[in-house]
């Protein structure tokens, strides 16, 4: 079918008033044309969200810990079956309410360039490269293999150069010179387009001088004009208004609808399109450009098969009984499993649990629902906690398990009669009473997220520092001072990088967990006792300070993430620890220099998971090397395999002022191995990366 050609024809049938009505967030039926009502905001950062019980995997950041595209897309495959499930038993039952339809608003592949940003565990780390392998694969497994029969639609958000402060995002203009928007901020955006995903939301800053939602510069001359995208854009979630309110680069709603509209955002999360009838009547809109608008939703729908299109069965016959199936919760599981990255090792892990009479818990998320979250989650039909999970692997050993909060996750005390600390001593008594002690520290969704969520205790969802909040520094002193030489094991969960240096000197072993999903719990207990081998990787850089890094509104990517940074690192990007160990050689570059090979091998003796990478210097340029191959394997012990890797489209290039791509003359050197060729990353691993020059 011509969806094109069809969806001109129902247009043509549409009064003004209709057509405008199918270009808010909740479209209304148009009942003479068969059109029902469809509601285009639902969301699936990490299993579908806020639309009741559904899987729900990892946080976007865990997720990214895998490094792993190919697990990403059984994600989001899983995400839409379930979508698709739920989405054909509401409308059997009329309920086409918010959060309930098939227009999912993920992945937000926006650069996580600043830990301080609340939102960035929404994200997949600060490199546009793994970005964009990730963010292609998301979307490839929402929409399915056929661009006209859609199982679900991605959507590319924040577009663009969005990454905080939440607090101002309504009136902020970031800033950046033409190098930094086209080789950081937008080649994932690139690549999400000509992977073919259906939708694009717009972000809520200016770029610029522009709005976004209302750009010349992102919506006309680059995505529709340079990138040719050919799908539908949406605001985001009230952003038009923000036009005339916030930035004022309009004096009212008829004339901010006027703009987005003409600069190609078809679809108003919000109401303010309303306005759009009286733009038209009032001459400042013309009616052409609500046509196409009106044109590019109703073909989304129809590659749906929601609206005029043969139904695909295949999709429309999926039972309910798969939402949160155990089938699901098999790969929920495996993806949970890999998602934790060990930052420190004495030798301590993993616990000897056997040997163990009594183990202590304690820390305000050892026992946190909230803690397995993030944001943007669906409901679980069952969670596993830190405290839960230990609490499986010690009833199998007969190992006590003594239990203390500690300390409020951001208050000074958990109770409001109660004097501070009030939980503290319990917290001493517990580790002098143990044999081991395992710390669950961090920080949840209700203080690090997106403006407005509820809680956001601080910034507006943003952090005003990278240290632990509330009373969990005191909380890590006085239990490492009564641990008295027994091994504490520090789980942090966050969705971002905290300043821990207290923690790298004095704990035994720090795994960070990021924010892992409904089973985290067990995930994480099974890492702490050996039944999992961790191979997690960092997605993002961990900084000793605050003090180490630019002013927070700074969108200059100078001395930020691992490409720029120029000080010592707590703990670097792409860095992960493992149970056993792993040996790289023979090195070789094809002759058309767009692959390597190499030989691994697991010398140690346990099987284990690792992540090969491959970064690039290159002359003469800004970034200090650049991430641009990845492939994770699996490996018995004492095995070896040769693999290869394919390296980025633009290894040997980079964007210029227009988004061309122009090649580097000169010697290129190609780094192989498991982590940074940095002397921090070395240092840690006690591996150097095997390194090859390229003459290009």
């Amino acid at each position: 079918m011509d969806f094109k050609s069809k969806a001109r024809e129902m247009v043509s049938q549409m009064t003004l008033e209709e057509k405008v009505s199918q270009m808010l967030h909740y479209a209304g039926e148009v009942e003479r044309l068969n059109i029902p009502s469809y509601n285009w905001w639902s969301e699936a950062l990490h299993g579908v969200a806020r639309a009741g019980t559904a899987t729900m995997f990892p946080q976007a950041i865990a997720m990214a810990a895998t490094f792993d595209k190919e697990l990403l897309k059984q994600v989001a495959d899983v995400t839409a079956t379930e979508g698709r499930a739920k989405y054909h038993a509401f409308s059997k039952e009329g309920d086409r309410d918010i959060y309930k339809g098939l227009s999912f608003w993920s992945p937000n592949i926006n650069i996580f360039r600043d830990p301080r940003w609340g939102r960035g565990h929404e994200t997949y780390g600060e490199d546009p490269y793994l970005t964009a392998e990730l963010g292609v694969a998301f979307i490839e497994g929402i929409q399915g293999e056929d661009k006209n029969s859609l199982k679900a639609i991605a959507c590319a958000k924040h577009f663009a150069v969005h990454s905080g402060p939440e607090a101002d995002r309504h009136s902020f203009d970031a800033i950046c010179d033409p190098y930094d928007l086209w080789n950081t901020y937008l080649p994932q955006f690139e690549a999400a387009v000509y992977a073919g995903v259906e939708s694009v939301m717009g972000a809520y800053n200016r770029l610029l001088g522009e709005p976004c939602c209302g750009s010349q510069l992102l919506l006309v001359d680059i995505l529709r004009g340079k990138w040719q995208f050919d799908g539908h854009v949406v605001s985001d979630c009230w952003a038009i208004e923000d036009f005339h309110k916030h930035h004022h680069v309009t004096d009212n709603p008829i004339d901010s609808v006027a703009l987005a509209v003409q600069k190609g955002c078809d679809l108003c999360c919000g109401d303010v399109m309303v306005m759009a009838v009286e733009a038209v009547q009032s001459g400042k809109l013309a009616e052409a450009d609500i046509d196409r608008s009106v044109e590019r939703l109703l073909v989304s729908r129809m590659k749906l098969g929601l609206l005029g299109a043969k139904e695909n069965k295949k999709y429309t016959s999926i039972p309910y009984e798969v939402v949160d199936c155990e089938e699901h919760n098999e790969l929920n599981l495996e993806v949970t499993r890999r998602s934790p990255i060990l930052l420190k090792n004495n030798g301590a892990l993993p616990l000897d649990f056997k040997a163990l009479k009594k183990i202590a818990v304690i820390g305000p998320n050892a026992d946190s629902r909230r803690a397995l979250e993030g944001n943007y989650n669906g409901t679980a039909t069952r969670y596993v906690t830190v405290l839960d999970g230990i609490r499986q692997v010690a009833a199998k050993t007969g190992t006590q398990v003594l239990f203390s909060e500690g300390c409020h996750l951001f208050k000074e005390k958990t109770s409001v009669l109660a004097k501070e600390n009030n939980r503290l001593s319990e917290a001493v008594i517990a580790a002098k009473e143990s044999d081991a002690i395992v710390l669950v520290l961090g920080l949840d969704a209700d203080i690090e997220g997106e403006e407005g969520d509820t809680g956001n205790e601080f910034a507006s969802g943003d952090k005003i520092d990278i240290n632990l909040v509330g009373r969990q520094q005191l909380l890590l002193e006085k239990v490492t001072e009564a641990a008295a030489g027994k091994p504490v094991i520090l789980v942090m969960i966050t969705g971002s990088a905290m300043a821990i240096n207290y923690a790298d000197e004095h704990c035994a072993g720090i795994i960070q967990a990021f924010y892992p999903g409904a089973l985290g719990g067990q995930a994480i207990a099974e890492i702490i006792c050996g039944k999992v081998n961790p191979s997690g990787k960092l997605p993002v850089t961990f900084y000793r300070s605050t003090n180490d890094l630019p002013e927070f509104w700074n969108y200059s990517m100078h001395n930020r993430t691992y490409r720029y940074y120029h000080g010592e690192t707590l703990y670097p990007f792409g860095f992960g620890l493992s149970y056993t160990t792993f040996a790289l050689d023979g090195l070789e570059v094809a002759a058309d220099n767009k692959s390597v090979a190499v030989k691994i091998k697991n010398t140690g003796k346990k099987a284990g998971r690792e992540v090969v990478q491959v970064y690039v210097s290159s002359p003469n340029q800004k970034e200090k090397y650049r991430l641009v191959g990845v492939a994770p394997i699996s490996l018995a012990a004492n095995k070896f395999k040769k693999i290869t890797i394919e390296l980025a489209a633009d290894t040997y290039s980079r964007r210029d002022w227009k988004g061309d791509l122009y090649t580097l003359e000169g010697e290129h050197t190609l780094h192989v191995g498991i982590c940074q060729p940095d002397s921090r990353s070395i240092a840690l691993t006690g591996a150097e990366p095997l390194s090859a020059m390229v003459e290009v």
